[in-house]
């Protein structure tokens, strides 16, 4: 049950701490543990981080989906 949830999850999510993760050379579920710690010690204020990278990802994947050759400029 519990690995349904989380691929769903990891599947519909933004994929931030995969990403983070592969970036640094770390696993991602590390980057998860530290990103909850410091939530609970921050009272939550990485979630604005998190979003912000959030969109950024989205905003570069959609960049580089919608150009895909040097041609389409």
């Amino acid at each position: 049950m519990i690995n349904k949830i989380r691929d769903y999850c990891e599947r519909r999510g933004f994929e931030v701490c995969n990403r983070l993760g592969d970036r640094i050379g770390i696993r991602p579920s590390v980057v998860r543990l530290y990103f909850i710690y410091i939530s609970f010690i921050t009272m939550g204020s990485p979630l604005l981080l998190y979003f912000f990278l959030a969109f950024w990802i989205r905003a570069k994947d959609y960049v580089q989906s919608s150009r895909t050759s040097v041609l389409d400029l």
